[in-house]
């Protein structure tokens, strides 16, 4: 009988971040469900990569501010690969960079609709339904957080960083709660990475290289680099590692 590949439900995965985490995970043994909000030819393109690497995946249409569609999620995932054994709770938005008094009702709303009461959502919905049996092998929360929760965003999207410290704060609540169950809950922040995130929030093309001298390892750093982070604290190479959080940020 075949034996089951551990289940991996990547929200926001059609892109950036979330795309990379999803295509090393069928690399690595996983099959992968993502979830995406509008960008089906962006989320097609990710299946049929983790289709090539010979993996079971799925692409679940959802907002993951809405606590309805959430749980649709889930359910969509375990139907159509079985029960889920690790998430990562990526979803996330900036929103138009500006400073703080020059930004909008609607944009700080959005960002933190998506980023927090998504995430919770999320990571609620894990909590009830990761398998409790120790006899299930891994389970597993991955929060992705950023660098911006300590640096502050200043005079960018300091409401995008609180929304971050708040996925710090989850991270730490929920790995205490759900370490006696043997799901261990960690986060990974990225730095300055290659995502077309940044092409969204904001019109400064010269963005990247312009903040490059503030990296101490020179450089912007890649999607594929944050996932690597991500599927270490998934494995059991990290059994004995809950509660942390990983920056992925050249040393900012």
């Amino acid at each position: 009988m075949p034996v089951q590949r551990p289940v991996v439900l990547v929200t926001g995965g059609s892109r950036g971040i979330g795309a990379a985490v999803a295509r090393l995970a069928a690399e690595r043994g996983y099959d992968v469900a993502i979830t995406f909000r509008s960008e089906r030819e962006a989320a097609e393109q990710v299946l049929a990569a983790c289709h090539n690497a010979g993996a079971k995946a799925v692409a679940c249409q959802g907002d993951v501010s809405v606590e309805a569609d959430v749980v649709r999620l889930f359910e969509e995932t375990e139907a159509a690969l079985g029960p889920i054994s690790h998430v990562v709770n990526n979803a996330g938005i900036t929103g138009k960079s500006s400073k703080l008094a020059q930004s909008s009702a609607e944009t700080i709303r959005a960002c933190i609709d998506i980023n927090v009461l998504g995430a919770l959502w999320v990571a609620r919905e894990a909590a009830r339904r990761l398998p409790t049996s120790p006899d299930d092998g891994a389970r597993t929360i991955v929060n992705i957080s950023s660098v911006a929760a300590s640096l502050g965003s200043p005079n960018e999207y300091v409401w995008y960083a609180a929304s971050k410290g708040a996925i710090d704060s989850l991270t730490i609540g929920m790995a205490k709660e759900l370490a006696p169950e043997g799901i261990r809950v960690n986060a990974v922040s990225p730095g300055m990475t290659k995502t077309e995130i940044h092409e969204r929030s904001t019109q400064d093309a010269g963005r990247l290289e312009r903040l490059r001298p503030n990296i101490p390892l020179g450089r912007i750093g890649e999607p594929e680099e944050v996932a690597e982070a991500v599927l270490f604290l998934m494995s059991d190479a990290a059994a004995y590692i809950t509660g942390a959080n990983v920056p992925v940020s050249g040393g900012r």
